[in-house]
């Protein structure tokens, strides 16, 4: 047994050495075809239902957790314009009742039918204003991205396996005096990233994000991210067709207005992909009665 685990180790040591010991790629044209694939989650996620576990944690002053929460929910894309539909199905480990999740799936259905007649009675509209919303989330989207390439020092690292994949490793530090062109840029100046590319395929497995200065946003209300404040998120590819969110955390501390300070953690896992469609160009038939 012991000469069995010697070997397995001889042979896991000289494999990681052997991919250490290659070369790696050129940094620019690696880089130009990652920013081919760059999209948000919410985009890569748009086709698709799957089951999302939350757990949220109140902070105290020390991080040590005053409360805890976790939710499980069915996630289902949204109509056009609108967010994601969650449908909670547990909390605390406590299956929701029937008779809720019946009148949440009523609630559901006539606003998708409230959609569906508009749609019919005049769908040029409906789908003239959907494709300026789409056209217009996707250039600002482009710009975001177009703005990570202008503010970030983004320097090639090494190689480290992930998940049983070769990535290539990235660190992106803020340039000083770069003006960003873009809301997200001017977040972006005050958080450091690392980054984990897959080498196959040129798409993002993990990133991670650390505020290096506070951090100004806009929630209504005027609201302060402090320094110090951390978010992760992963991806994998699921049945070897798409890079999807595999699961994201985030420990952050915000100031809200003049005095509320929240402390907040949270973990995300996501599961059980499945493509989903719906035909939203069906003519609407109303139910008799």
């Amino acid at each position: 047994m012991r000469v069995c685990v010697c070997v397995a180790l001889v042979c896991l040591i000289a494999t990681s050495s052997a991919a250490q010991m290659r070369p790696l790629p050129d940094p620019q044209p690696f880089l130009q075809e990652v920013r081919k694939r760059l999209q948000s989650d919410d985009e890569r996620q748009s086709p698709y239902m799957y089951v999302e576990t939350r757990r949220d944690m109140k902070l105290d002053k020390s991080g040590r957790a005053t409360s805890d929460t976790v939710t499980v929910a069915e996630s289902y894309p949204g109509l056009p314009g609108e967010p994601r539909w969650m449908r909670e199905i547990s909390k605390d480990g406590q299956k929701v009742p029937q008779r809720d999740l019946d009148k949440a799936d009523a609630d559901r259905r006539r606003h998708v039918e409230a959609y569906a007649r508009k749609l019919t009675s005049n769908p040029d509209e409906v789908r003239t204003k959907e494709a300026r919303e789409r056209e217009k989330d996707l250039r600002e989207a482009a710009e975001s991205i177009d703005d990570i390439f202008r503010i970030y020092d983004i320097r090639m690292i090494g190689r480290e396996t992930l998940d049983g994949r070769d990535t290539i490793t990235f660190s992106l530090t803020p340039r000083s005096g770069v003006k960003p062109r873009t809301r997200a840029g001017n977040i972006m100046r005050s958080l450091s990233l690392r980054a984990w590319i897959s080498e196959s395929d040129y798409e993002l497995a993990r990133l991670d994000i650390e505020a290096i200065d506070t951090v100004s946003m806009g929630f209504g209300l005027l609201a302060r991210l402090h320094k110090g404040s951390q978010a992760s998120f992963q991806r994998r590819k699921v049945n070897d067709e798409a890079w999807l969110p595999a699961a994201a955390s985030y420990t952050l501390s915000v100031r809200v207005g003049l005095v509320a300070v929240l402390r907040r953690s949270a973990t995300f896992q996501f599961s059980d992909y499945r493509k989903f469609s719906v035909d939203t160009t069906t003519a609407f038939a109303p139910r008799k009665p």
